[in-house]
């Protein structure tokens, strides 16, 4: 008779499913038999399941290197709602709390410890570790010990210390952006030479990638994306400065949104107060530059938007990533403008970074900015630049739904090109366009570009126009902002086919955001209005018992497991264990509740289910 599997075991009765995804059985058994492995798989796919069940099914504790405080209680306080022995040790612990949590370590109390990597550096972690018995170590968001990546970490790179110290012990580092430097940065850095490698793919198919440049209101269009799709749903809302978070914050409040702004500006307390309301009420929108979001577990974030244009494609792709986490439609909406492009270079030619960075800098940004002024499937050239490959267009994205228009720009580019060459490679977009439609001014006349050939070519294009075309020239390398951080724009060696008429230049046409963003998607699946009635019931029956313990409401259940409720309607405790993502805890803990809402709809109607929540009174 054939040997039951732990690990299936454990998926099964602590965390509710029936079978492993993709790569997830392979990675564990590599593990479970003591091999070092690089997981890079998209955000939502399971990576954590590769670390958790293993450290449980393994003697001796699971240590988990996370970089973010918030993202370890999170996930600690997710694991004890599925009955797992998890603690973490952070500077938010009394002395005495820490002093708990040590003991249960070397007594061997514990499944899982999550810990960031300053402490687990100092001398007195270490030594605690060498004491007890360990697992396996996991090294999450593990792009962080690269200095390729978009958000390296000095500390990370210590991390090759535990391949010294405790080497008959493996070690999976698990990431979900890591291009190809990136990757080798982790291999060499954490010496996993001969590491177990396993490539889940980077595409995550429930995203719907949209992107416009911006006509200069782009708050308007962000508002109509928000009631037009996303009405009462959370979101995330990412923009370049600080002031820009405060200000869009602020009047998204006044539309009647509940809208709350996230940055290194304001203190520790502010942030950790407004994160914590995002996590757990519903609706709520966050207002942030990139200090926010790494680590953010919350799954059911439907809209990721960006008011500006992100740094690099990783730093896109991790952004993007935190919405739709557990599987449901989610968009990814973006809105830039030329201004971005200009104050990114800026900021990087500003920067006290190496020379050596502010190239790599450089190439992300041009990465970043070609992917936008794409013609072809976004997601195909996503996944291509992660070394993914996907056969066909994907149709989720604005370029396979309404296929941008092009148009031949080769003269109008000669006359934008030969505008920044006569007046002396200095100026910025802004006069230039001036100079092109002739717009009388002081500085014109005094300079003597009134007088230049260029001057007043352009009026059968408006500002905005122009506008749209410098960015693209700009995107396709044929100008480059100038490095003294004052914009202007000089002629790059690539302009010069172009300006002897050797090569054709097509581009996109500009498009209305209106049109480019429209289609909305439901993204609960539901269909009448019994249907509807008892999914806002199961949400109410689920904020009801996270209230009561003071957690997010989807550490009881996710979206995806309500769905399948909604989907399913089991009427008993055995048909409630079959649902995806129902524990033997949480059939347990919550079963009853559930099980009542959905016996109320199948024995009165539509009108009863949200009675039975308000008159419970579970625990």
């Amino acid at each position: 008779m054939d040997q039951p599997d732990p690990a299936l075991h454990l998926l099964r009765t602590v965390f509710g499913y029936q079978e492993f995804r993709a790569h997830q059985r392979d990675v564990i058994a590599h593990i479970v038999d003591g091999g070092d492995a690089l997981v890079l798989m998209p955000t939502g796919s399971g990576k954590s399941l590769c670390y958790q069940i293993p450290s449980m099914v393994r003697p001796g504790v699971g240590i988990v290197v996370s970089p973010l405080i918030a993202l370890m209680h999170d996930q600690v306080t997710a694991l004890q709602q599925l009955g797992v022995r998890a603690a973490f040790l952070n500077s938010t612990l009394t002395p005495e709390e820490a002093r708990a949590v040590e003991d249960r370590l070397l007594s061997g109390d514990l499944d899982l410890l999550y810990v960031a990597p300053e402490r687990l550096m100092l001398p007195r972690t270490l030594n605690l570790l060498a004491r007890s018995q360990i697992a396996l170590f996991a090294i999450d968001e593990a792009h962080c010990v690269s200095q390729w990546g978009h958000d390296f970490r000095p500390e990370y790179i210590q991390l090759s210390v535990l391949h010294e110290r405790f080497a008959d012990v493996p070690r999976v580092a698990l990431t979900a952006t890591a291009d190809g430097p990136t990757r080798r940065d982790i291999v060499e850095r954490l010496a996993l030479v001969g590491a177990h490698m396993v490539e889940g793919g980077f595409d995550r198919p429930n995203i719907r990638y949209r992107i416009a440049e911006n006509p200069g209101n782009a708050r308007d269009h962000l508002l109509r994306f928000i009631r037009g799709e996303h009405d009462g749903e959370a979101g995330i809302v990412y923009c370049l400065s600080r002031k820009r978070v405060d200000e869009i914050a602020a009047w998204l409040n006044t539309q009647a949104l509940t809208a709350l702004p996230y940055h290194a500006g304001m203190s520790a307390d502010q942030r950790r107060h407004n994160q914590e309301r995002f996590l757990r009420e519903d609706g709520v929108i966050i207002v942030a530059t990139i200090a926010f979001g790494m680590g953010i577990d919350k799954p059911d974030v439907r809209f990721v938007a960006h008011l500006n244009l992100p740094r690099s494609l990783e730093a896109y792709y991790q952004e993007t990533g935190r919405a739709g986490r557990d599987g449901q439609p989610a968009d990814a909406w973006l809105m830039y403008g030329l201004q971005d492009v200009i104050t990114l270079r800026q900021m990087q030619e500003a920067s006290d970074a190496a020379e050596t960075q502010k190239r790599i800098e450089r190439h992300k940004l041009e990465a970043m900015l070609g992917f936008c002024e794409l013609t072809t499937c976004r997601r195909q050239a996503l996944l291509h630049y992660f070394g993914d490959h996907l056969e066909q267009p994907c149709g989720n994205c604005d370029t396979c739904i309404e296929p941008p228009q092009t148009w031949d720009a080769t003269v109008d580019a000669q006359k934008a090109l030969s505008c920044v060459h006569r007046t002396g490679q200095r100026f910025g977009v802004n006069y230039l366009i001036d100079v092109l439609l002739g717009k009388e001014n002081e500085r014109a006349g005094n300079f003597g570009h009134d007088r230049l050939s260029t001057w007043g070519i352009g009026t059968h294009l408006s500002a905005t126009e122009w506008r749209n075309l410098y960015r693209q020239l700009i995107a396709h390398g044929l100008l480059a902002v100038d490095v003294e951080g004052h914009g202007g724009l000089r002629l790059t060696e690539a302009s010069r086919p172009v300006l002897r008429s050797e090569h054709r230049l097509m581009l996109r046409k500009m498009i209305r955001p209106a049109k480019a963003m429209r289609g909305k998607r439901d993204g609960s699946g539901v269909v009448d209005a019994a249907d509807e009635t008892l999914w806002q019931a199961l949400r109410a029956c689920r904020k009801s018992l996270a209230d009561a313990q003071g957690i997010p409401a989807y550490m009881i259940f996710h979206d995806a497991t309500l769905m399948d409720m909604l989907q399913r309607r089991p009427l008993t405790r055995d048909q409630m264990a079959d649902i995806s993502g129902v524990g033997a805890r949480k059939l347990e803990a919550y079963g009853e509740p559930f099980l009542a809402v959905i016996h109320a709809g199948a024995d009165t109607g539509v009108s009863s289910p949200r009675a039975v929540v308000e008159s419970a009174d579970w625990p």
